[in-house]
């Protein structure tokens, strides 16, 4: 399940305004880097999936900045699909669609949102276990149309090792809640995007020691 109820406080990071609209300062930061990559990517029209949207901030400055691509967000969780909403709904977006409920660790999933050119996910594989990120990335190759790319971003492991005070710290609160979540190692990922079918192009480093994994579907 993409959606935990149980979690230690540093992975719960968004604070509730008013009308249900959810603020995170992290997702503050991280939109300016992520939206520079996704427009480097993502040079065509066509249509673009973001799996867990969360607050739905990052999204709507995708649309804004990606007029071309027509924008699906998602989230498992209706609290998030309705700050998503409130965002959204402050920019009047034309290729912003409504969102939509998704557990992209569920299979099947795919059948529904088939025909993607981009599929977009940030900050979640450390919030789940390593099945269902195989499930996840499985379902997301057979979304994407051929030649579609994928965007991965968020904090791994580097060849089995944390690289910093505040990963190892992170880390192990995950573990510690729930011994099936933590952080991904980087190796393990590429190994999981070539069984799913994908190629790997490239992976980029951003900042806060995250990194952003580019794959296409041959």
């Amino acid at each position: 399940m993409a959606h935990r109820e149980k979690l230690p406080a540093t992975a719960c990071v968004a604070k509730l305004e008013g009308n249900g609209r959810l603020n995170s300062l992290s997702a503050v930061r991280n939109a300016k880097p992520i939206v520079e990559l996704v427009r480097e990517i993502a040079i065509k029209s066509g249509n673009a999936l973001e799996i867990a949207s969360g607050t739905g901030q990052h999204v709507v400055k995708l649309a804004a900045a990606l007029p071309l691509l027509n924008w699906q967000p998602s989230d498992v969780d209706e609290t998030r699909i309705k700050s998503i909403r409130c965002w959204s709904n402050d920019h009047h977006l034309t290729n912003l669609k409504p969102p939509c409920l998704l557990d992209a660790t569920k299979e099947g999933w795919a059948a529904e949102h088939h025909g993607q050119d981009l599929i977009l996910l940030v900050n979640l594989l450390h919030l789940i276990s390593i099945e269902e990120t195989k499930i996840l990335v499985n379902e997301m190759s057979k979304a994407l149309v051929p030649q579609g790319l994928s965007i991965i971003y968020g904090p791994f492991m580097r060849n089995d090792k944390l690289i910093s005070k505040s990963d190892m710290e992170f880390h192990h609160s995950l573990i510690d809640t729930d011994p099936d979540l933590g952080y991904k190692n980087d190796v393990d990922m590429l190994n999981i995007f070539n069984e799913a079918g994908l190629v790997h192009l490239r992976t980029e480093k951003m900042p806060a020691n995250n990194l952003a994994f580019i794959t296409q579907k041959p």
